[in-house]
């Protein structure tokens, strides 16, 4: 069973535990800020609210201690990662829960345990990053194809896709422009990467060269 820092609910809270736990929580939120830009895209924006993000939370939870209204307030508190959502990434997400994590339990007083738990996930998230865990495979790419609606889009691109690409999956499909063109969605793995443009080439000339995208982020599940 942990025991808390700042001791029984109704305890009077010193200026040194104060002192100490706002120390701890800053030296934890600066170690979360550096984990995450290691070998990471980031805005300089986000790194700074990753390392504050912790000791706001913290502060929160020191003023409610003991307070009906704690439980409201941790809600309200983890409602700011909303701000995030639209924009956000997996990681970034992943990462403001853990610096928000650090700072509820530092905020309660278990700076032991908040510290045992930055140390132990910040290795797995240099771990994780080292072997590059997860990853998809390079060759993977997410299409978009507009075809008229008069196009026998089922069969009319299977050469050229057995040409170029070893796996080939039809993810989607829907029209567009008042139902005059069809929008097609293909999830598909090159057999050289260095074929890429050569591949569009072909695929431009069965479609009547209309719009083709190609992207390589393949772990979004929304429409390119």
């Amino acid at each position: 069973m942990l025991i808390s820092y700042l001791g029984p609910k109704h305890h009077l809270v010193t200026f040194e535990q104060i002192f100490i736990t706002t120390l701890v929580t800053l030296v934890l939120g600066l170690i979360i800020a550096f984990v995450y830009m290691y070998r990471n895209h980031y805005s300089k924006h986000f790194i700074f609210s990753i390392a504050l993000l912790p000791i706001l939370v913290q502060s929160i939870i020191m003023i409610v201690h003991g307070n009906l209204g704690a439980g409201i307030t941790v809600a309200g508190a983890f409602s700011l990662v909303r701000f995030r959502s639209a924009p956000g990434n997996a990681r970034e997400m992943v990462t403001i829960f853990f610096a928000m994590t650090i700072g509820l339990a530092t905020g309660r007083g278990y700076l032991l345990y908040a510290t045992f738990f930055t140390i132990v996930v910040s290795l797995a998230m240099l771990l994780y990053t080292m072997l590059d865990f997860g990853a998809s495979n390079q060759n993977e790419r997410l299409m978009k194809i507009t075809v008229p609606e008069n196009l026998d889009y089922e069969h009319e691109f299977d050469a050229i896709f057995d040409r170029y690409a070893k796996e080939v999956t039809l993810d989607n499909v829907r029209t567009t422009n008042l139902g005059s063109l069809f929008e097609l969605q293909y999830r598909l793995v090159l057999k050289k990467p260095d074929q890429q443009k050569a591949f569009i080439d072909a695929l431009r000339e069965r479609n009547g060269n209309l719009e083709i995208s190609m992207r390589t982020d393949v772990t979004s599940n929304n429409s390119l």
